[in-house]
């Protein structure tokens, strides 16, 4: 017996790294698991890899509505959320006089806003 048995969590990024690290983990610990990921070949080798009790969603944590469908998704298909691990993010240098606005509004958007906004997806369930 685990100790996420009946569990459902939510992973963005779960297709890669740290949050396919964790997704393994969660299902290793009982857990029912809802990964997200913008590629489409990882998201399925990682689907692939964790086995039955996974739903996977392809999504970009910063395109809003497409996150909150994932969410909604998840929820018709699990009925509710336990655990919600916003993970998704990515690298990038803010050298002060070196960055353009662009670039650090996709840094910020994807590491801060993304994280704001899974939650609040799933807030509700």
């Amino acid at each position: 017996m685990g100790k996420l048995d009946g569990k459902i969590a939510f992973i963005t990024g779960g297709n890669s790294g740290i949050g396919l690290a964790t997704a393994r983990l969660f299902r290793a610990e009982g857990a029912q698991v809802v990964i997200t990921g913008r590629n489409p070949k990882t998201l399925e080798a990682a689907t692939a890899e964790l086995g039955d009790g996974v739903l996977s969603v392809q999504a970009d944590v910063t395109d809003i509505p497409a996150l909150e469908d994932a969410v909604a998704k998840a929820v018709a298909t699990f009925g509710k959320l336990n655990i919600v691990f916003p993970n998704a993010g990515i690298p990038g240098a803010t050298p002060v006089g070196k960055i353009s606005l662009a670039a650090f509004e996709g840094i910020i958007r994807t590491n801060l806003t993304a994280v704001f906004f899974t939650v609040q997806a799933a807030a509700p369930t």
